[in-house]
């Protein structure tokens, strides 16, 4: 990087989780050197995601617990008249996504399934990607995944879309001329303006971001990421985001789904 963009990021010293946290604690949130953005955060923020009475993102837990056993569409059914306990039937689920779909010949990320499910199967409208209906169903999924390790498929039929995701990771882009690995691999736990940066491990998504005051999916904190670098964003749910999501999936293998997580 040069003088001007590495000024860009204002290096106040690697965060130290181990000051926080004792060692076992750290070890839940660290596989084989990957770190989970939970251990770049304060203690005061990793308290509030640990505590499901004053984390934020139960609320959209809550409402998509109430949207699983919502009769809707032509068919006359909810998520639950096929999937009944989603304690039970959805554990480890968005462990493994996005995935290979062989009818639509690319990925599906979680919360396109959802939205498939709703058109196959209920004959429902889907939800708009991005909509507080859609983030509350999904993160609702994936929180009875909690504590599961994280570990998608990227040989097969996946493979060339990992590929994809993986050039898309190493892009410079944008006028900032910068990928995403100057700042999550050269520089994780220095600040970027008010930020400390992390990884960009996605295990928590969708997560409460405090920047927004709201819910957020994987492919929002993208956009973000894009608009960021003063690039031109791609659509949500685009291939173009699904391949970056598989690939950052498996950057994070083994770290444990901590849905909803609360981030800054």
């Amino acid at each position: 990087m040069s003088g001007s963009r590495i000024a860009v990021i204002a290096a106040a010293g690697a965060f130290s989780a181990a000051a926080a946290f004792g060692a076992d604690e750290i070890a839940s949130y660290e596989v084989e050197g990957r770190r989970s953005g939970f251990l770049y955060m304060t203690e005061e923020t990793r308290a509030l995601q640990e505590d499901a009475f004053l984390n934020p993102g139960m609320f959209a837990v809550e409402e998509g617990e109430a949207l699983w056993n919502l009769v809707e569409g032509d068919e006359g059914e909810s998520c639950a008249s096929c999937h009944e306990d989603a304690a039970e039937t959805m554990r480890g689920v968005a462990a493994r996504y996005p995935v290979f779909d062989e009818k639509r010949g690319g990925l599906v990320n979680l919360e396109l399934r959802i939205n498939e499910m709703r058109t196959s199967y209920m004959g429902a409208e889907p939800y708009p990607y991005e909509s507080d209906e859609l983030l509350a169903l999904t993160t609702y999924v994936a929180n009875q995944s909690r504590g599961v390790p994280m570990a998608v498929e990227i040989d097969g039929p996946a493979a060339p879309f990992f590929e994809q995701g993986r050039t898309f990771y190493e892009t410079r882009r944008g006028q900032l001329d910068l990928a995403c690995g100057h700042c999550h691999d050269r520089h994780p736990g220095d600040m970027l303006r008010g930020d400390v940066l992390s990884e960009g491990h996605v295990n928590g998504f969708p997560i409460f971001r405090m920047l927004w005051s709201s819910m957020g999916s994987r492919h929002r904190m993208f956009e973000w990421c894009n608009t960021s670098l003063r690039a031109e964003p791609y659509p949500l749910g685009s291939e173009e985001y699904l391949a970056l999501e598989l690939y950052v999936a498996w950057r994070g293998r083994g770290l444990p789904i901590e849905t909803p997580a609360v981030r800054r």
